[in-house]
């Protein structure tokens, strides 16, 4: 491209012109305008501007070599001194004005200031080459930049201004060129349409509607003439739904939250930009009621959500209140239940204030009145000769004024209808459970510290337990039992060599090795503290040993025949043994040997387990019952049928389920209070052999049992799916299996080997040990003999 240059004017002639014709009329309508005006200094400014850009035009004109390559077009040429095509009043705003210069330039020649919506650039003008066939050219502008930096420190390469070409091909006069660039804006040449910009200005024929948006940019009007933004005005029809939830149900509970994380003022904003309650004024002044203990108020409005017989208003028609005015109920609302809590906390308060005399009016007056729950009414009359100090324990209330009307509000929740009384803590249950049902779904998931809701929670298999790293073995004959403590730092091991072994399990060297008994070990139980141990042996003896000393601090001699299991009371301080002898196959001893309790009944007992709050004792007989106790009153509390006989039972550390092995091969997970059977898990081969199951995992995640094919099977133990079925032990059964209570990466399995296996992780394991993958294909060598080690004897 020829881009050789000429002057801007080129005789006097035409600068007279310029000047007769256009600057001193300007000037005059200027001094007229701003005359009084206090604009003196803008006028200054703007006659600067207008003389600068005119001796501009006179300066001659030096060529300044590209320095780009010869097969790419020379660099762009900066802005002229005034805009070629007319700017909108938002666009100028963004014109970029710059006080340097260069410095190949004459410094004579000062650039415009930075506060019109002109940008001078100091270098010179260049005549462009005409465009072939009369078409127009393009101007490229910056136009968005602000500041008072120039285009190249925007990152913008100089610019290039191209100007139309007359018909015959050549540059227009430039008497024609400034009267093109004096064209006020809307107004185009008559020879073709205005100049298109690709820059961020809109030429006059391509102006479009500016709105401001929220981010602080201006969005252009789509073509049916309504205004964009980018998504964060508030429309005018909200959608009912949330990604498929219901709107008012999600923002009423977001409200909830936000008062319960303290976090008022936000909530109440939410609630004003919503239009959504959190409770009706019903509601709040019930809740406001209670919790200032104004009772006839609570009354008043719990009784007019009442027909007068009893039954809840579930309709708002002619002469009903309306919904404000009233609670609104669920179905099985008793109005004469919600009026005697009411009451009775108001009783019991009085009680409190040994303000007796009103207290025995409103029981008298009040709370028999309603024919209500007659034993609570007579546990509450028992109360008024009850000494202060015994009060609470007897009444089975804390005497916390605000704590006990707290529990009150939650209790009579449940009668109100939760469309209008959001139940307490509505988030954090929904995201218990979700975060619950997240681990369920996880197979391998085997930590304490609860997944993030942050992202979706999903365990690697590589931190699972599922190799064996180290092997134990000091006993010479079958292993029958395992068990780790409670703090989790000693593991001990029974088995037919009549030893017990404790184990130090931060390097599993021997603590102990106990050797007193005369026939094989087939259980082994902590205490409470860890501090002593109880073994029970074929030798129909049971010892109480000191963990720190592993000297014998008692012998139960009592039992007459094997004793097959025992279990300590949540104390630490008594114990009951389990035994084959009919006569006395349950017994609760205390530490000094003597015998509190023997439970009657024609039948042996394989297992016994204590429930971690020491409410029950649970029995797994010989003849396919669970029997379940009491065991503070001793008192049966019910025998449980099952269809083969239970070789062992485990108890959840919640006291809620337990883990009953039948021989038939099959574990269930049965519910202690309802005694349903929640789960079975299946697979283990069992038949004639004890094998004893467990609870293990981190929060008792998984159920774990041995086999009689000599391999370790671990479930899920919330969907029963088999995750893993582990290889180690050599041949034989695998009798039993303890998981670390506080590690739960780590687990031990005892087996007819004579070896106990613990498994860890797979980063955990020593990289010498590997897993033992041949397995004998005959049982020989192992044969069990003992009448208490197979079930086919009972």
């Amino acid at each position: 491209m020829d881009f050789s240059g000429t002057r801007w004017l080129d005789s006097t002639v035409d600068n007279f012109f310029f000047l007769s014709f256009f600057v001193l009329p300007l000037h005059a309508w200027l001094q007229t305008s701003l005359r009084g005006s206090g604009a003196g200094d803008a006028l200054s400014q703007v006659k600067g501007q207008i003389y600068q850009a005119f001796d501009l035009a006179d300066h001659p004109f030096t060529y300044i070599p590209s320095s780009a390559a010869p097969d790419h077009p020379d660099p762009l040429i900066p802005n002229e001194p005034t805009s070629s095509y007319p700017r909108s009043a938002a666009a100028s705003d963004n014109i970029l004005s710059s006080s340097r210069s260069d410095p190949s330039v004459d410094s004579s020649y000062p650039a415009v200031g930075a506060t019109g919506n002109f940008y001078l650039s100091s270098t010179r003008r260049r005549r462009r080459p005409s465009t072939p066939g009369g078409s127009e050219s393009n101007i490229d502008g910056t136009g968005g930049l602000t500041g008072d930096h120039t285009a190249s420190e925007a990152g913008i390469s100089e610019q290039r201004l191209v100007y139309p070409s007359t018909a015959e091909g050549h540059s227009p006069s430039p008497k024609r060129r400034r009267l093109t660039n004096m064209r006020p804006d809307g107004v185009s040449s008559a020879n073709g349409p205005s100049y298109v910009s690709n820059g961020s200005v809109a030429s006059p024929s391509h102006k479009v509607g500016l709105s401001h948006s929220l981010n602080g940019q201006a969005s252009h009007a789509s073509s049916n003439g309504d205004l964009q933004t980018n998504g964060v005005q508030k429309s005018s029809a909200v959608p009912p739904s949330y990604f498929g939830h219901d709107r008012e149900e999600v923002t009423r509970i977001l409200i909830q939250s936000l008062y319960e994380l303290g976090y008022n003022g936000a909530a109440s904003l939410l609630s004003k930009e919503s239009g959504y309650q959190l409770e009706s004024p019903a509601v709040a002044a019930f809740r406001g009621a209670v919790l200032a203990g104004r009772w006839a108020e609570a009354e008043r409005i719990l009784v007019q959500s009442f027909y007068p017989d009893g039954t809840r208003r579930t309709t708002s028609g002619d002469g009903d209140l309306p919904t404000k005015e009233r609670l609104v109920l669920v179905e099985s609302a008793d109005m004469n239940e919600m009026l005697f809590y009411l009451r009775q906390q108001k009783f019991l308060e009085l009680l409190e204030a040994r303000n007796l005399s009103a207290a025995l009016t409103v029981l008298r007056h009040e709370l028999t009145p309603l024919n209500y729950d007659i034993g609570r009414l007579h546990a509450l009359s028992s109360l008024l000769m009850c000494p202060p100090e015994h009060l609470h324990d007897q009444a089975g209330w804390d005497g916390s004024i605000d704590s006990s009307r707290e529990r009150l509000l939650s209790e009579l929740s449940k009668s109100i209808s939760p469309s209008v009384m959001i139940p307490d803590n509505r988030l954090a249950i929904l995201l218990d459970h979700v975060k619950q049902n997240q681990i369920n779904q996880c197979l391998y998931h085997n930590t304490a510290t609860p997944p993030s809701l942050y992202s979706d929670h999903m365990c690697d298999r590589a931190d699972f337990p599922s190799r064996p790293g180290i092997e134990l073995s000091q006993h010479s004959d079958e292993v029958w039992y395992c068990q780790f403590s409670h703090d989790g730092t000693k593991l001990v091991t029974a088995g037919r060599d009549h030893s017990v072994i404790i184990y130090d399990t931060s390097t599993f060297a021997v603590l102990h090795k106990l050797m007193e008994h005369d026939d094989g070990v087939a259980h082994a139980c902590w205490s409470p503290d860890d501090s002593k141990l109880i073994t029970c042996s074929q030798d129909k003896k049971a010892r109480v040993w000191s963990v720190d000393t592993g000297r014998c601090l008692l012998t139960i001699n009592h039992h007459r025949q094997p004793v097959t299991a025992a279990a300590w009371a949540a104390d630490g301080d008594s114990f009951v043994t389990a035994s084959l002898d009919k006569d006395s196959h349950l017994c609760h001893w205390s530490m000094r040997g003597h015998a509190l309790h023997m439970w009657q009944g024609d039948f042996r007992v394989q297992d016994c387990a204590i429930t971690p709050d020491g409410r029950r004792l649970i029995a797994a007989d010989v003849e396919e019952k669970i029997h379940v106790y009491n065991f503070l009153t001793h008192e049966e509390e019910y025998c449980l049928a099952l269809k083969s006989k239970p070789t062992s039972v485990a108890v959840s550390k919640d006291s809620r389920h337990m883990l009953v092995n039948l021989s038939e091969g099959q574990i269930q997970l049965i519910d202690i209070d309802t005694t349903d059977v929640i789960r079975r898990f299946q697979g283990q081969k069992q038949g004639s052999f004890v094998i004893r199951s467990a609870f293990g995992g981190a929060a008792e995640n998984f159920v774990v049992s041995g086999s009689e094919d000599s391999r370790v099977y671990v479930w899920h133990k919330e969907n029963g799916t088999l995750v893993e079925t582990l290889e180690g032990h050599i041949a034989g059964c695998v009798n039993a299996i303890s998981w670390n209570p506080t590690n739960p990466g780590l687990f031990a399995s005892a087996g007819d080997d004579c070896l106990v296996r613990i498994w860890t992780r797979e980063r955990d394991a020593n990289s010498h040990t590997t897993a033992r993958t041949h397995r004998a294909t005959s049982a020989s060598g192992f044969a069990r003999t003992s009448a208490l080690r197979s079930t086919m004897s009972f």
